[in-house]
């Protein structure tokens, strides 16, 4: 692989950083730079300003109101997009129920959906966890059984993140009890505004609320609502997760992360000395960019496998697997490097503008996100799953 950018990628590369630097709203960044949550409004803000530009949807074809950017321009837009501390795009509708949509959804499914995805009428969030059923997702519960023209749903699904403000949901539900497990399950499209769904918060160690628990009691969903075939529910959600498992890799992130614990790391001193020139913590910060580096490249050959057409398969399990070791070595040099600045805030204190905090820059944020990202390894399949799938493949033949 040639790892040097062409004319035109340099260009294109300008052209994101030019766009960035005229519609990014400076409050959104600011916000995203110091750890702090922009809420419901802000991330629709960058939604619609994305969305206007035609830079919304990276991975949709044209056809449905997407970029079809190649693998190398929609790396070189996350990269730069988490240079500038753009905010991340929530990823249930776009990343993740979109390309499931496209590829195995009814017409009328993508003619109505699609469109509200990228218009943002539609706030999506994912119900597949469940209590007992988390990366042995195979075993959930939640249960539909058809009625008439309808699927009455009862269960519960945890862990949901942003659900508080999700106006549909799509689920993995058993339709057929007596099957196999993964042979037994459907997907289905719900609207959250149905009798019978309940969202409860769940409040996280660093105090702020991400996730939640929705519970479904004889929810009515549509027929029209089903995914593809009835009890082909784990084909869909095998292709979901492999999208998610590879965005969950957060190159750019990542990144982004380095150069601000480098920056920190020549601020900091340790024994009248910058700690970038402590040894011990030099080798540590040397070991993850070397690893990121290689993460890189490893991401871009597998994203251009997938735009030729090949499915991404056990190369995305690798890639969540070493993303988010990455991430979470990042974060802890972060939390390391800012020293006693690192003692946590109480979260009031990281939401809206508290500008006055007296932190030096980049630090208020650093325990909470140490906290937060103990996460990556679990969720989109726990990292230890994720290595038994990788044995499998590549070291018992098996497919």
């Amino acid at each position: 692989m040639d790892l040097n950018y062409s004319a035109e990628e340099l260009a294109f590369r300008e052209e994101v950083r030019e766009f960035l630097r005229e519609e990014l709203p400076t409050d959104l960044s600011d916000a995203v730079r110091e750890g702090r949550s922009i809420g419901k409004e802000g991330h629709e803000r960058w939604h619609s300003i994305l969305n206007a530009r035609g830079w919304l949807a990276p991975n949709w074809p044209r056809a449905y109101g997407g970029c079809a950017w190649n693998a190398v321009q929609r790396h070189i837009f996350e990269e730069e997009c988490c240079r500038a501390h753009a905010p991340r795009i929530v990823p249930f509708g776009l990343t993740m129920l979109g390309p499931v949509l496209q590829k195995f959804g009814s017409d009328a499914q993508r003619d109505y959906f699609l469109p509200r995805i990228l218009s943002g009428e539609h706030w999506w969030c994912q119900g597949y966890s469940e209590p007992g059923a988390g990366s042995d997702l195979a075993s959930l519960r939640t249960r539909a059984v058809r009625d008439g023209d309808h699927y009455v749903v009862n269960g519960q699904k945890t862990w949901t993140t942003l659900g508080q403000y999700a106006n549909w949901i799509f689920c993995l539900v058993r339709t057929d009890p007596d099957a196999k497990q993964q042979e037994g399950i459907s997907f289905l499209l719900i609207d959250m505004d149905t009798p019978g769904i309940e969202v409860r918060p769940i409040i996280l160690l660093d105090g702020t609320h991400e996730v939640n628990e929705v519970w479904f009691t004889d929810v009515r969903v549509p027929v029209e609502n089903l995914v593809g075939e009835e009890n082909q529910g784990w084909t869909y959600a095998k292709y979901l997760l492999t999208h998610e498992r590879t965005n969950i890799a957060g190159v750019g992130f990542s990144q982004a992360g380095l150069d601000a614990v480098k920056r920190l790391a020549r601020q900091q001193m340790h024994r009248g000395r910058p700690l970038a020139e402590n040894s011990h913590f030099a080798a540590r910060l040397a070991q993850v960019e070397i690893d990121l580096m290689a993460m890189a490249t490893t991401n871009l050959r597998i994203i251009s496998a997938a735009a030729a057409g090949q499915a991404p398969g056990v190369e995305s399990s690798m890639l969540k697997v070493k993303g988010t070791e990455i991430r979470q070595e990042i974060n802890d040099l972060a939390r390391r490097a800012a020293g006693a600045h690192a003692m946590p805030f109480a979260s009031e204190a990281l939401e809206d503008d508290n500008s006055n905090l007296a932190q030096p820059e980049g630090t208020a944020a650093v325990s909470a996100q140490y906290f937060n990202n103990r996460k990556l390894s679990i969720f989109g399949g726990s990292n230890e799953i994720q290595k038994n799938i990788i044995a499998k493949v590549k070291l018992g033949g098996r497919t």
